[in-house]
């Protein structure tokens, strides 16, 4: 009888790679992930070189990346308004896909036996994950742990944030290939966990506090042609100063990111707002939400962490040919704007709100810095015109679980993207997708600390550290075995 032909080494691992992306999308079947997580590293960590591992993990984790973000590939071709400059994405997909080559090898080196290196792998990828919330390239967009948003799981992110979600996840797939190599207390073991973590979910309620309302906008204004200033800043003012003509009394005004372009527009702002703003002083360069009265700032606080390529550029100077072309293609300059030395809640009629812009949202950390120093509530200024598809749900997603992490309320007003409600569950109570408006917003102001905010990921860190230590210990027990 013939023989099937056997698939190339290569799309097998694309192919893995795809379907566990596929799963750690905004869909409500996301839970599933720990299933082709399993096969994956049970595929990855077979009995081979360090090397062939690292391989194995390069071709799966740079499909992963590259299916989780195609949206890149929009956002290229239209910065560039070249289509096929979209390919250009497919280095940062390489890119991460030898990040996680890098944990592969590590793994492949620290032990040998299939079980082990599962184990180890889990865990080690947690840790990646992890480091990708730090420096100044941080990426932390693809993390395990969002996946299980649509179940009552995800409310464990206040007791270690979004990591401890990974943990879960992670070790739930090293558990399934326990089970099919006929270890069955682990899977036993993650299944009191998910039954624990249910329970728990189940059992959160929101919390009381004072009422707050706010003016939210969701603005639909060309990020590129505004970026080129192709569109003049006085127009997009224009739409801002319309939408806020709604407001009712008692109603604090949020504008997007970077809405206030200069001083003369700041008074004519209208009094009582939070404002994504430009630094305006001569030199400066900033990217902030400010407190305005009408009379003058009350506080504000800058952007914690550029988008890397997008606010800060490396190596400026050192290969300024090459930045020199780039803008020439995209016709805009491009100056790295500089990270926050420090995060500040801003002030406003008696009341403490985190602000924080846009890409900031997908760092735990930055929320809970300021829910630590007191925030009530936790706000958003978004510019998502720079996304594209799902690149916009998942950034919403993100976001979502920074209320839970931080038992705070989050408001998001937005330039396209979602403009939101979101309570301290993570539940969206209102939202506005599509078209320009307005929303109402009612919410509540929030005091108190959560485990995560106490602790933050050093839970979580923990937990992955005792995967790679079960996998080490798995590999000890299988050498004696064998004597």
């Amino acid at each position: 009888m013939p023989q099937m032909p056997r698939l190339p080494v290569p799309l097998i691992c694309v192919l893995l790679g795809a379907v566990l992306a596929l799963c750690n999308l905004p869909l409500e079947w996301s839970f599933v992930t720990p299933l082709p997580l399993a096969v994956l590293l049970l595929y990855v960590a077979q009995p081979l070189g360090a090397r062939a591992m690292a391989v194995r993990m390069w071709w799966a984790g740079s499909a992963y990346s590259a299916v989780h973000l195609w949206w890149l590939t929009a956002f290229l071709g239209k910065l560039f308004g070249f289509p096929p400059a979209g390919a250009l994405a497919l280095v940062l997909y390489a890119l991460e896909g030898a990040f996680l080559a890098a944990v592969a090898l590590l793994a492949g080196r620290l032990v040998r036996g299939a079980l082990a290196r599962v184990w180890v792998l889990a865990g080690v990828w947690v840790g990646l994950e992890w480091l990708r919330f730090l420096g100044p390239l941080a990426f932390p967009w693809p993390s395990l742990g969002y996946t299980l948003l649509p179940t009552p799981m995800i409310q464990v992110a206040d007791l270690g944030g979004v990591l401890l979600g990974s943990v879960i996840v992670a070790g739930t797939a090293a558990a399934l290939v326990s089970f099919w190599l006929d270890r069955r207390v682990p899977l036993l073991a993650m299944s009191a966990v998910w039954v624990l973590a249910l329970a728990y979910g189940v059992t959160r309620t929101p919390a009381e506090g004072p009422e707050g309302r706010a003016l939210l906008q969701r603005n639909t204004i060309d990020t590129f042609a505004r970026a080129s200033r192709r569109l003049s800043p006085e127009a997009q003012f224009a739409e801002y100063l319309r939408l806020s003509r709604s407001r009712q009394p008692g109603e604090v005004v949020i504008w997007s990111e970077s809405a206030i372009q200069s001083e003369e527009m700041l008074r004519q702002a209208p009094p009582g707002g939070l404002y994504g703003a430009w630094a305006f002083e001569v030199d400066e360069r900033a990217n902030r939400v400010l407190s305005w009265d009408g009379k003058k700032v009350l506080s504000s606080t800058d952007k914690a962490r550029p988008v890397p390529f997008g606010e800060y550029y490396p190596l400026r100077q050192e290969v300024a040919p090459l930045w020199n072309l780039i803008e020439q293609q995209i016709g805009f300059y491009l100056v790295s704007v500089p990270a926050a030395q420090a995060l500040s809640v801003l002030t406003l009629g008696g009341v403490r709100y985190g602000a924080y812009v846009c890409y900031d949202s997908v760092f735990p950390w930055v929320a809970r810095q300021l829910s630590n120093k007191g925030a009530q509530v936790l706000v958003n200024a978004s510019n998502d015109g720079w996304y594209d598809g799902w690149g916009v749900q998942q950034h919403f997603m993100m976001g979502r679980v920074r209320a839970i992490e931080n038992r705070r309320w989050v408001l998001r007003s937005v330039n396209k993207g979602v403009a939101a409600v979101i309570d301290d569950l993570g539940r969206p109570r209102r939202t506005l997708d599509r078209g320009e408006g307005v929303i109402h917003a009612r919410y509540r102001l929030l005091e108190g600390q959560t485990t995560y905010q106490r602790f933050g990921d050093l839970p979580a860190l923990v937990l992955a550290g005792l995967m790679v230590l079960f996998g080490v210990l798995i590999e000890r027990s299988e050498r004696r075995r064998m004597q």
